[in-house]
């Protein structure tokens, strides 16, 4: 028979001290990571030091790569999603096969929100247009977050509410609009919402492909193409590697109008 040394068995002791030290150490650190981004996310800045660490402690900072399915239309949605960093785009699968970019989100907004809220199927797709980070809150918590801050259901609400009529409005949109003033229109948009002046004009962060430009204006991708060569060499919007530059922001404004 053979008794392990004593020197063994202290050594298998501390060996398991020192993993369950180490895992406790990870656990607060994601926390830790998880508090930090939602004191800087607008749902949640308002909240208690206090709420916000009960919430880091329940969340999880999930990463995602460029590309990647955050969720898929029709699955469960059992959480809720806040971008803390990247942006995102939210699509749905139309009954002929082609994708309808619905928005663009970026730091800051939720995902999902009215289906975790409801139990129901994510009524869209998300996917990460670059590398991006989201908070993901299981459902049960979120409820207990709704129910114990009243201030945060109010929050929720606006943006959700102005979501919908963005939605609206944008469905009008592509329904009865010319397509070449619904590429302007979202030039536009995108450069209010993250466009900065430098490359001799104004920058738009967002490297979009032309199937994905034909996607968020609902036309196919050979008009796509098309608008897009004839903007690049009249030097109204050029198309870089990593996003776009808005050359003639008033000829784009124009054609906004039509």
């Amino acid at each position: 028979m053979c008794v392990p040394s004593l020197a063994r068995t202290r050594q298998r002791r501390y060996d398991r001290r020192h993993t369950a030290c180490a895992d406790r150490m990870t656990v607060m650190a994601a926390s830790t990571e998880v508090e930090e981004v939602l004191r800087v996310t607008p749902v949640f800045r308002k909240l208690s030091p206090q709420d916000l660490r009960t919430i880091a402690q329940a969340a999880t900072l999930r990463r995602y790569e460029k590309g990647q399915v955050i969720f898929e239309q029709d699955t469960p949605s059992d959480a809720f999603y806040t971008i803390a960093s990247g942006r995102v785009k939210i699509f749905k699968m139309l009954a002929s096969g082609k994708d309808l970019i619905l928005e663009v989100f970026g730091t800051g907004d939720p995902l999902g929100a009215v289906a975790a809220y409801d139990g129901r199927p994510f009524p869209a797709s998300a996917v990460a247009l670059e590398d991006t980070a989201c908070v993901v809150i299981p459902r049960p918590t979120f409820f207990r977050l709704l129910e114990d801050h009243p201030s945060l259901v109010r929050g929720l609400m606006l943006g959700l509410t102005i979501r919908l009529v963005e939605l609206t409005n944008r469905m009008a949109e592509l329904s009865g609009s010319r397509i070449e003033p619904r590429f302007a229109r979202l030039f536009l948009k995108l450069a209010g919402e993250m466009g900065r002046a430098e490359r001799g004009g104004t920058f738009i962060p967002l490297a979009l492909s032309r199937q994905e430009l034909a996607d968020m204006t609902g036309t196919t991708i050979e008009t796509a193409i098309r608008i897009m060569s004839r903007w690049s060499k009249e030097e109204t919007v050029r198309t870089e590697k990593d996003g776009f530059v808005l050359l003639d922001r008033g000829t784009l404004e124009a054609t906004a109008q039509l």
